[in-house]
């Protein structure tokens, strides 16, 4: 039990750590364009990207899998940038779930193999690994979920205060994710 409950923790503080600000980014990117009435979507987008993020642990972890590092750091801020592009470009006035739950596990792919040296490294002693991927895969969602909710309160509050048109916020945000992103690429080069 106690596996488990520090896995989930280490899953809950890997996306609520302020140094990992790609997570953050991420979200942020998935979900500017969701409201409350869109929950059931925001809640398989995020899902599909734990699932994504789990499964590369899993690659990783099992020793099947192992891209370059220096690769899978360089796109995990390509991920935000391709997200924050497909909000600007689609803004949103027509759903796509379908190619966005693809999206999703496909880039949670990605950032799940960002993790997946230091997850390996934790777990190589063990004699089992489905305990701490488990955990860890239960606190990145309940964590994801909790930012989730935060950037939708942020999105209610500022499209219904008028404080921006609802297009005009997620390009704004969406612009600002791709600088702090850009500047992600610029600090590994």
């Amino acid at each position: 039990m106690y596996d488990l409950v520090f896995y989930l923790e280490l899953g809950l503080f890997h996306v609520l750590d302020w140094n990992a600000i790609d997570h953050m980014l991420f979200l942020s990117a998935l979900t500017i364009v969701y409201s409350f009435k869109d929950y059931k979507t925001v809640f398989w987008v995020v899902t599909s990207f734990t699932i994504g993020h789990t499964f590369s642990l899993i690659l990783s972890a099992f020793d099947i899998l192992k891209p370059p590092s220096e690769i899978i750091e360089f796109l995990i801020p390509v991920t935000i940038i391709l997200t924050s592009v497909y909000n600007i470009l689609n803004n949103k006035t027509k759903i796509n779930a379908l190619f966005e739950y693809g999206f999703s596990i496909f880039f949670g792919l990605i950032h799940g193999f960002g993790f997946g040296n230091y997850f390996e490294m934790l777990t190589d002693s063990l004699d089992t690994k489905i305990t701490p991927l488990l955990g860890f895969a239960i606190g990145v969602e309940l964590s994801q979920l909790v930012v989730v909710l935060a950037i939708l309160l942020i999105n209610l509050i500022v499209i219904k205060l008028n404080i921006l048109k609802r297009s005009s916020y997620i390009n704004i945000c969406s612009v600002f994710i791709i600088l702090v992103s850009l500047k992600l690429i610029y600090q590994m080069i």
